[in-house]
């Protein structure tokens, strides 16, 4: 049942489901060491009160624990989903019942509920806007203007979300200003890479059960994600192959060891196919016509439009779920393709997504990043800018700190050195 305004602010599946919730809330919170300092200083410092927030994240125990940090930081937070199917219906609840914190997500929403709840978000008028693909920022500018004045400005967690919202910039639209969390070296380097790379096979694994070993395994895009899943395929003993269109990534992935060609040679030879880019249709019905009988196609990717789907059910004669998270669409003459996850982030609609110990930095990184927001907003201009490097710095030394590993300093003598030019041979 959807919790009611009369009972608790917000709407989920089941209020019954928060005690399972709260047992994986507290297991995430244990490998999440930089963030529960933040917190602990959040609470004594209380630099978010007052402070309303909209946040459109992905609804698991890992943001659980930054909602529940930024609560404690003072802020006034309500958070929903930032994909249909990637909220985890128990958190969800715990997070309304245990933790009173407004939250708007049921997995496997529709299209309609799911703005219906950004719009529920939004409707508490945020200061400082949280996204994760820019679906928060993207509806205030098209539809919610009235909102702007008091935005101060909002952060954003994902590659996807960044791409846009420098569009914006570019385009001169964007009204207020946003932090890159995305971008931060203790995100990306680690969450994207670390992260997704086990995660999707993690998500494609549960899916399907499939063994690895052996399979030709085709992950189109080779940015930190695309590094990422090749190395964790290539690990479990997949032959992977590479598709780019950036000839400097392409070349890396060449000395990485990994064959790259066009996807139109790799759709022919591919038994599983894993999309990482960014971008739209870049498994489209030309590729689907080549491809092999018992391709896998999945996505992993923040927008489900990578994969053109339409293409797929137009080339289809028949369509049925073979396992929870397959559809298996019969082409003319027989051949089958198997779509896992209707084609949306498939570590999180077929798994639990990033491992909490990679999170707490990205969500360090988005707490602090906040703080930041809230303290320089007046001085900043609406663009897309960069974690200030003392923070990336910070969560990187609590991290380290938090796994008892601790690093050289620069004498005074080498610090000389580096900020001369006169010394040389």
């Amino acid at each position: 049942m959807a919790a009611t305004k009369k009972q608790l602010a917000g709407d989920v599946k089941d209020l019954n489901l928060a005690a399972k919730g709260k047992l994986r809330i507290e297991w995430a919170n244990q490998w999440m060491p930089v963030l529960q300092i933040i917190r602990k200083r959040f609470l004594k410092e209380q630099p978010l009160k007052g402070v309303r927030i909209s946040a459109c994240l992905h609804v698991t125990t890992e943001t659980a624990n930054l909602a529940i940090t930024l609560r404690d930081g003072g802020a006034d937070l309500v958070l929903c989903a930032s994909n249909p199917l990637s909220t985890q219906d128990d958190v969800a609840a715990s997070l309304v019942r245990d933790y009173g914190i407004p939250t708007y997500a049921i997995k496997g929403e529709d299209k309609e509920t799911y703005y219906s709840h950004i719009v529920s978000a939004l409707d508490h008028k945020p200061q400082i806007t949280m996204d994760d693909g820019a679906d928060l920022v993207t509806m205030i500018l098209m539809k919610r203007q009235d909102l702007v004045p008091g935005v101060l400005g909002g952060t954003e967690e994902t590659t996807t979300g960044v791409i846009r919202l420098r569009s914006m910039a570019n385009d001169g639209v964007l009204k207020f200003p946003i932090v890159a969390v995305n971008d931060a070296d203790t995100k990306h380097f680690f969450d994207n890479r670390y992260g997704t790379g086990q995660s999707t096979l993690d998500g494609i694994l549960r899916a399907t059960n499939l063994l690895f070993a052996g399979l030709r395994v085709v992950i189109l895009g080779y940015g930190w994600c695309g590094r990422g899943v090749a190395m964790r395929a290539k690990g479990l003993g997949a032959d992977v192959i590479i598709t780019e269109i950036n000839p400097t990534k392409a070349l890396e992935a060449v000395m990485d060891g990994f064959r790259v060609m066009p996807m139109a040679e790799a759709s022919r030879v591919g038994d599983v196919f894993i999309t990482v880019t960014g971008n739209k249709s870049v498994v489209a019905g030309q590729h689907f016509r080549l491809m092999k009988d018992g391709a896998v196609v999945a996505n992993s990717g923040h927008f489900n439009v990578e994969i053109d789907i339409p293409a797929l059910e137009k080339l289809a004669v028949a369509k049925r779920k073979t396992r929870e998270f397959v559809d298996e669409y019969t082409l003319r003459g027989g051949k089958k393709i198997y779509l896992l996850g209707e084609g949306r982030l498939i570590n999180l609609a077929a798994a639990e997504g990033h491992p909490a110990v990679v999170m707490d930095m990205s969500f360090a990184d988005q707490a602090l990043s906040a703080e930041y927001m809230v303290k320089n907003a007046k001085s900043l201009e609406p663009k897309v800018y960069p974690v200030p490097a003392d923070i990336d710095q910070n969560v990187a030394r609590l991290k380290l700190q938090s796994l008892g590993v601790s690093i050289d300093t620069l004498t005074r003598e080498q610090a000389k050195y580096l900020a001369s030019w006169s010394e040389g041979t």
